[in-house]
């Protein structure tokens, strides 16, 4: 058997334990706090000389511990945090890693943008933004002292890709270290860690969770970069249930088949969508034309799930778009099984000003589709009525 076992393997069979009864996966341990049979044990578990289960809060519980495991695999990272959110995540990582300034490279979710813009500089916490197209500003920062890059590939909503070994190195060499948010691409289309990036951080309710039951994040690096994260999770009470976990271990079971059909549905109906009259254009990393394509090509196994068209017209007429579609569910959130559609400027960037959504290339006519598990046929037939 291999060392290093496929993507698919690792899905199923990572992180599972259940040596008392035999279950092929990790039971549900509804459980607070964990018994010992003496002071001494106890202590080996609570000064970090034995792995063990303590309390739940801690993440100290057999249902997070399996999670965090598979988690792990999916990245090939050495370890792994679990979250009650993909935004717990992100604020552990930036309290832990950010306090000597964060620079956050290129569009955003908006949650992520009023953290970085609102809450840190409340606490002290520099931010920086830096514009896609202005990469040159990042190199300036990092020689003013700032630690950490944080970006997302794609990005939301606009689909931007950014090279994540050339922006790893050139933060490597001024002593900085690089977050990817990996959410859009999911594991199975891009592997941040191999690209040389220091950490992965997930909105696991989205293609990880999968089947829009479940909110959870996740945060994956090594062990040493890691350790400072722990306490924040710990003390801000941000660790994942145990019941989430488990319907989390559920769902990536399941993972690569999903995300393979999503990427070849989201593909065929990029095509279509570019080839409708009313269509303006159609942000996808699979299009031969699009202008991150060839960086596509070379970072990602996969073009992903998510793509973003632009009606010719108005925000008022993507509005009516919107609402004419039957398939499409509209609602926020990406990644599940059902498609989805949202019109960013309604919801993910609603809190963004008019002029900032235009200075970030966020136009009021788009609308994000997230693909699911429909045919293509019959979701291409959708947009196309919706756009009668």
């Amino acid at each position: 058997m291999n060392d290093t076992p496929g993507l698919s393997t690792r899905c199923v069979h990572a992180g599972e334990i259940d040596d008392a009864h035999g279950s092929p996966f990790t039971p549900i341990y509804h459980t607070t706090t964990f018994r010992f049979a003496s002071t001494a044990d106890l202590l080996d578990v609570v000064e970090g000389r034995k792995a063990g289960s303590l309390y739940t809060r801690y993440g100290l519980n057999p249902t997070i511990a399996s999670l965090e495991s598979k988690l792990a695999a999916l990245e090939g990272a050495e370890a792994a945090w679990a979250f009650c959110s993909g935004m717990a995540a992100e604020s552990a990582l930036f309290l832990a890693h950010g306090r000597e300034g964060i620079v956050c490279l290129g569009e955003a979710y908006g949650g992520t943008l009023e953290l970085l813009a609102d809450q840190l500089p409340q606490l002290g916490i520099q931010t920086h933004f830096v514009p896609g197209q202005e990469l040159g500003q990042l190199e300036a920062l990092l020689r003013q002292g700032v630690k950490l890059v944080f970006f997302e590939t794609p990005t939301n909503p606009t689909i931007d890709l950014y090279d994540i070994a050339a922006i790893s190195a050139l933060a490597h060499r001024h002593g900085a270290r690089v977050a990817i948010d990996n959410t859009f691409a999911s594991p199975v289309n891009q592997q941040p860690l191999g690209l040389g990036a220091d950490f992965v951080v997930h909105s696991c309710t989205k293609f990880l969770g999968g089947h829009s039951d479940l909110t959870a994040g996740a945060l994956m690096g090594s062990r040493e970069l890691l350790a400072p994260v722990c306490n924040w999770r710990k003390n801000l009470g941000s660790t994942i249930a145990p019941e989430i976990a488990a319907l989390l271990a559920r769902s990536i079971r399941t993972l690569p088949i999903r995300v393979r059909q999503q990427n070849a549905t989201a593909l065929a109906i990029a095509e279509a969508m570019a080839r409708h009259p009313k269509i303006r254009r159609v942000l996808y990393p699979g299009l031969p034309d699009f202008p991150g394509h060839e960086l596509a090509k070379k970072q990602m196994s996969g073009y992903g799930g998510m793509l973003t068209i632009e009606v010719a017209g108005s925000g008022a007429d993507a509005t009516r778009v919107a609402d004419r579609l039957k398939l499409f569910a509209l609602a926020p959130s990406l990644g599940g099984v059902e498609s989805l559609a949202t019109q960013p400027c309604t919801t993910t960037h609603h809190g963004l000003s008019a002029a900032e959504r235009a200075r970030r290339g966020i136009s009021d006519a788009m609308l994000r589709l997230s693909i699911g598990l429909e045919d293509a046929d019959d979701l291409i037939a959708d947009l196309e009525q919706a756009l009668v």
